[in-house]
């Protein structure tokens, strides 16, 4: 059963739904720093077993890792740290030449082992979630991004099932490109990844399979044209 306030799995949540989460909060917060304000949202799978296997491990002080918000594969969501306070959720990394994502980021964990697909009650709140936490602070949906996106190499979530192009119709998330470029090589590439973020260090392998894991997980071996078209601009 579903917590009061939170759409019944069968009604779609819109924009105007007040999602009402289930409030478990973490100690594992603090201040955001400099004055930061939000400016991104992370996505993130648990690789656990369960929601409450996650939810145990992100409001326990031994671990020190939160996240703002989990949602369970049925659609019920909690929320751990306030809007407002750096969740420990992002750790090392950067986006468009910008690091401590802790601070500039609202972290939302999703209960999926990472192996399979994410179900429809989970997914129809996590997009009524992005439209109101996008609201809240004027967040664009190009600074919606996977965990992957600004650690690559060090994270693969929110992983190869999630849906991308779904939250892209929705324009939830950046639209990609569909043109692809006349110029077919690594240094190109790695231009265009700079440019739509991906600015953390990485080799040209891992940024290939870090780019591959937000457009294109079914990608294999070397760089190819449908690997530059989603960066295109």
């Amino acid at each position: 059963m579903l917590a009061a306030g939170i759409p019944a799995r069968s009604a779609v949540p819109s924009a105007t739904d007040t999602l009402s989460p289930i409030w478990h909060p973490s100690p594992n917060f603090g201040a955001r720093r400099d004055g930061l304000t939000p400016s991104l949202i992370v996505l993130h799978y648990t690789a656990m077993t369960s929601a409450q296997a996650a939810l145990e491990r992100l409001c326990d002080p031994a671990y020190e890792v939160s996240a703002h918000y989990l949602i369970g594969r049925d659609g019920t969501l909690w929320q751990m740290v306030r809007e407002e306070d750096r969740a420990w959720h992002a750790g090392a990394g950067e986006w468009h030449g910008q690091s401590d994502i802790n601070s500039r980021s609202i972290g939302i964990e999703l209960d999926n082992t990472g192996f399979h697909p994410f179900p429809e009650p989970q997914l129809m709140i996590l997009e009524a979630l992005l439209r109101q936490i996008s609201e809240r602070w004027s967040i664009a949906p190009e600074n919606v991004i996977g965990h992957s996106d600004m650690a690559p190499g060090r994270k693969s979530d929110p992983g190869p099932r999630f849906p991308w192009q779904r939250l892209e119709h929705l324009r939830l998330a950046g639209q990609r490109n569909h043109s692809v470029p006349p110029d077919v090589q690594m240094d190109a590439f790695r231009s265009l990844a700079q440019s739509a973020g991906y600015t953390a260090e990485a080799d040209d392998d891992t940024l290939l399979t870090a780019v591959r894991l937000r457009y294109r997980p079914w990608g294999k071996g070397s760089l190819q044209p449908a690997d530059l078209a989603p960066l295109a601009k």
